[in-house]
């Protein structure tokens, strides 16, 4: 979460992104954290994070 909140802040400043769509994504985010889709998603990012943990090098 916190390297989401990283990039859409380098977005907004960098001008990629307007203040009203970074509201919409944060308002996105806030809501749908309290779904029943968060649980599969959660899962989802975690094993993608897993994935490239175990990349040896």
């Amino acid at each position: 979460m916190l390297l989401l909140a990283i990039i859409l802040v380098v977005m907004y400043r960098a001008g990629n992104i307007k203040a009203g769509p970074a509201i919409v994504a944060i308002l996105f985010g806030f809501f749908l954290k309290n779904t029943s889709m968060a649980e599969p998603i959660q899962r989802f990012l975690n094993s993608i994070a897993e994935t490239i943990n175990n990349i040896k090098f």
